[in-house]
């Protein structure tokens, strides 16, 4: 698997967004020409877990915000997902994600043990997306075995941050990227797309502050309106903006990993997420949260679409692509040693 070393000279206008017909499919052909030469047919797979829904951010988009009342919090127990993951992973798995809402309790009393024994007693490589934090949790994180952590900016203008009430300050987002850039951690970030009062001035700016941070990889979420948010009663984005941008992302940066994310499948129902496979996305998430759990993990709907290891392969199959041998985690130390020596 081999990946470029550099951006290329791509940088979308807005016309490219937004494109339509003929122009938005030779832009979607662009991209997944440009994924199949840095990483042949190969897509990654890797697991998720979301061990809490507890979070002291109160993001408007987000079902998990605090103010939200009516949800029933819960903090998964380190050992009965350790002992699913060590003893019932699936196969085409090679890494896993451990996600949570920003609770320090959770990063504390479930998410250290839980990275300490899969580290000890499995090949995965592991991942986190558990929000801002203080230096000496994402410190205490990397040095129990973590190496990819997922942090992403939501949205990339600074007053639109601010009225989306995204998490904490726009400059603490940015800072912590670059934080754990330097302490050699693998970071990939993202936004959402088609968020209320987002403008083609707010839409760019996603892809200059993409373009400008430290970080291997870059996802795309259309935007969902939760049941429990502020932004009940809006629209769900345009599953071509969203596509567009994915290709964008792929054309831009032809050596990052860009995930088909589930939501897709919520602003498409039924082709968004294969759709988007066929856009330059090169890495799958198969959902591992125990069947108990999912319901109250409320980033935008209850009935939200819950991928399956036998629903993500499916997809894959049926776009030509094949499950990659080789795992995120290990793709990245490879891409680094294949940076120092060039």
């Amino acid at each position: 698997m081999v990946s470029s070393l550099s951006p290329s000279s791509f940088f979308p206008k807005f016309s490219d967004l937004t494109a339509t017909g003929k122009a938005e499919q030779l832009l979607h052909e662009r991209a997944a020409a440009a994924a199949q030469a840095n990483f042949g047919n190969k897509v990654f797979v890797r697991g998720v877990v979301e061990v809490s829904n507890f979070c002291r951010q109160n993001c408007v988009y987000c079902g998990m915000r605090r103010d939200n009342r009516t949800l029933g919090r819960y903090r998964a127990g380190h050992e009965q997902i350790a002992e699913m993951l060590i003893h019932h992973c699936p196969a085409s798995v090679r890494d896993i994600n451990i996600q949570a809402g920003e609770d320090p309790v959770a990063v504390r009393e479930v998410v250290l043990p839980l990275i300490k024994t899969l580290r000890r007693e499995t090949n995965l490589g592991l991942s986190v997306c558990l929000g801002t934090l203080n230096k000496g949790a994402y410190n205490e994180l990397q040095r129990a075995g973590a190496s990819i952590y997922i942090l992403k900016f939501e949205t990339g203008e600074t007053e639109h941050y601010r009225k989306m009430e995204s998490p904490g300050t726009f400059s603490e987002r940015i800072s912590s990227i670059a934080y754990l850039a330097s302490k050699g951690w693998n970071v990939s970030s993202g936004f959402i797309a088609g968020l209320p009062e987002q403008g083609p001035k707010e839409m760019l700016a996603n892809f200059h502050l993409a373009a400008e941070l430290p970080i291997e990889g870059c996802s795309v979420s259309p935007f969902v309106p939760g049941d429990e948010t502020p932004l009940a009663k809006q629209k769900t984005a345009n599953i071509e903006l969203t596509l567009n941008c994915m290709a964008a992302l792929r054309l831009m940066r032809p050596d990052w990993v860009i995930p088909a994310v589930s939501a897709l499948n919520l602003a498409e129902p039924g082709a968004g997420y294969r759709r988007g496979l066929r856009t330059g996305a090169n890495l799958v998430t198969i959902n591992l949260t125990p069947t108990e759990m999912r319901g109250d993990y409320l980033l935008y709907k209850r009935d939200r679409f819950i991928m399956t290891e036998e629903i993500i392969l499916k997809a894959v199959q049926s776009e030509g692509l094949e499950t990659s041998s080789v795992g995120l985690a290990e793709h990245y130390r490879a891409r680094k040693a294949q940076l120092a020596v060039a």
